[in-house]
């Protein structure tokens, strides 16, 4: 059974305080699962925020596919995704091909924050969460590297699913301590622990919450393991046709089909 809520009035109930959302949880909102299509389960009004590099094998295979010696990062590394890029669970994502013939997969766990809050400590930094999905950071690597900068190659339309529903801390338990797994047509790629992140949840949400306002509906994505298809020998790129699938314990699978042209 599935709750469905438009995605305005959603922000406006993420923001509510936990004790003011137990209204929303009446047995008629329920809908059989079957009988409705999936959108990506909340839609942010602003870029998401994402992290590179927060996995330790992740980042030294990066560093090996661009000839660079491995090095462990002091402060993480944040970049954004357009909104235009957020995509729903199950969809074909169109991704153009004129534009780029070397997409990427990155599975990744999500966080929602269900609060405004600034300056947060570590400690403190999970009581802002309202909870958490499967994310997919499709990344578009030539142009990563030809614009010097990443937010080109990660903003294509549809190339971030989100999903396939959103997880409360309540209901999901230790964020930290997640098996993560990424498939392409079947086949695992990605293989790994939330326990591995380099920098953990609280210190992502303490470190984005300096001087910067977080709201209601901001979306993190924490960054992927190792595996990704560039840092392969060879490198393999998504192709016309492919289904990936992010497979994150106690949250479920985010399917999407890739069609290239």
């Amino acid at each position: 059974m599935i709750r469905t809520i438009s995605t305005p009035t959603l922000l406006e109930y993420i923001a509510l305080a936990p004790h003011e959302r137990i209204a929303w949880h009446a047995p008629d909102d329920l809908i059989p699962l079957a009988q409705v299509t999936l959108d990506a389960p909340v839609r942010p009004l602003r870029n998401t925020f994402c992290v590179g590099l927060n996995y330790l094998d992740h980042a030294n295979e990066s560093a090996r596919a661009v000839g660079r010696e491995p090095k462990l990062p002091t402060y993480p590394t944040f970049f954004t995704k357009a909104t235009t890029a957020i995509a729903a669970p199950n969809a074909v994502l169109h991704l153009d091909g004129a534009a780029s013939q070397k997409y990427d997969f990155e599975a990744e766990l999500a966080v929602v924050i269900g609060a405004e809050c600034k300056n947060l400590r570590e400690e403190e930094a999970l009581h802002v969460v309202f909870g958490y999905a499967a994310f997919n950071d499709v990344t578009a690597r030539d142009l990563q590297r030809e614009y010097g900068q990443w937010f080109k190659g990660k903003s294509i339309d549809g190339s971030s699913p989100i999903g396939p529903w959103i997880v409360t801390p309540e209901e999901l338990g230790d964020a930290q301590a997640l098996d993560i797994r990424f498939r392409l047509n079947g086949v695992e790629k990605q293989h790994a622990s939330t326990a591995q992140m380099i920098f953990p949840i609280p210190r992502l949400i303490a470190e984005l919450s300096k001087g910067m306002t977080l709201l209601p509906g901001d979306v993190i994505a924490t960054g992927t393991p190792a595996g990704v298809g560039f840092a392969r020998t060879p490198p393999e790129f998504l192709a016309d046709g492919d289904v990936m699938e992010v497979k994150i314990e106690r949250i479920g699978v985010l399917r999407n089909t890739i069609s290239l042209r």
